[in-house]
């Protein structure tokens, strides 16, 4: 009797796999979250106490998993250098050192070409850590110390292309890179001078010195100037302010156009007016030293955001003027 065809069978929908590969990557991450183990401590260790550098090697994804970590290590203050595993045995390892630690990537552990340069590591005194899937590989037997990179599923659907293992091989790397942190007392600025490109290195690192207006892109006028004078300076600059010094450079006042223009809602007629007449003998200033952020935030801390600032030295000269627009710029990223 027959039964007709089968009924057909929808394919999963594209979110459903998505999900079982993410479900595998964090199965995978948990189970070396549980795992980890004495050979962890092992490796910080001599990370923490590296007399060397650290050399990274891998082939395919692992290999991308290598210069990941290598990258996170020297942003972590470790001298660290990614080799081309191939490359490495024509010509490369004369960058090897001894005291280098070299950090072994490999999900199968029996890379072929890893298993190759580990004598020429050896010979030259090299510590070696193994990243490896397999913790009874080729690989892992030869190794100083293993770190067990195993998954269970890879969160492919053929369960082939690596995905969770390499998921799993940086983890352990940004692990150790968070536990040289501790080790080394590394600090923020520490980080900001090997980031002075970024967010935090230009709230670290940068100063008023650094960003403030100078020379002759300071507006500056003389302590017996008139009024238009200030307004002619105001207006070659466009910085809305002008500082006013003595003779010797030292300041003496602030004019900004806030103040000239109630002036002229005072007095009309400003022909006859001096810069003596309408300025503020003691302005808010900082100091070319003063970190960026310090100075940003006594600029914005007042009931009405100051603009501008000018910059004195110990001696009280004038030596540059302090823009808001500037300071917030300089803090923006790249």
């Amino acid at each position: 009797m027959s039964t007709g065809p089968a009924p057909a069978v929808s394919p999963p929908r594209p979110r459903e796999i998505g999900v079982h590969t993410i479900a595998a990557a964090i199965a995978a991450l948990e189970r070396l979250h549980e795992r980890l183990d004495g050979s962890f401590d092992l490796a910080a260790e001599r990370l923490i106490h590296l007399d060397g550098k650290v050399l990274t090697l891998g082939v395919g994804k692992s290999g991308h998993a290598a210069r990941k970590v290598a990258a996170t290590l020297r942003s972590v203050g470790l001298p660290a250098v990614n080799l081309h595993a191939a490359d490495s045995m024509h010509g490369d390892l004369g960058v090897v050192t001894e005291g280098d630690v070299a950090m072994l990537f490999s999900k199968s552990g029996t890379t072929q070409e890893l298993i190759a340069v580990m004598p020429h590591l050896r010979s030259r005194g090299v510590t070696v850590i193994g990243v490896v899937g397999s913790v009874s590989s080729p690989l892992a037997l030869q190794s100083d110390i293993v770190l067990d990179a195993s998954v269970e599923r890879e969160g492919c659907p053929l369960d082939a292309a690596p995905m969770a293992s390499v998921l799993v091989a940086q983890a352990l790397g940004d692990a150790l890179a968070a536990a040289i942190v501790t080790g080394r007392g590394f600090t923020s600025d520490d980080f900001a001078r090997l980031h002075p490109a970024g967010a935090l290195g230009v709230r670290l690192a940068l100063t008023v010195g650094d960003v403030m207006r100078r020379g002759r892109d300071l507006p500056a006028v003389s302590c017996d100037a008139g009024l238009k004078d200030a307004v002619i300076e105001i207006t070659r600059t466009g910085y809305g302010a002008v500082c006013v010094l003595a003779d010797d450079g030292r300041l003496v006042g602030f004019v900004t156009d806030g103040d000239i223009r109630r002036s002229l809602l005072e007095l009309g007629d400003l022909s006859a007016i001096g810069v003596a007449d309408v300025m503020t003998r003691e302005p808010l200033t900082v100091a070319p030293e003063l970190p960026l952020s310090d100075a940003l935030l006594k600029l914005e801390r007042r009931r009405k955001p100051f603009l501008t600032a000018p910059v004195v030295d110990g001696s009280d000269r004038c030596v540059g003027l302090l823009r808001l627009h500037d300071t917030v710029r300089a803090h923006l990223p790249a």
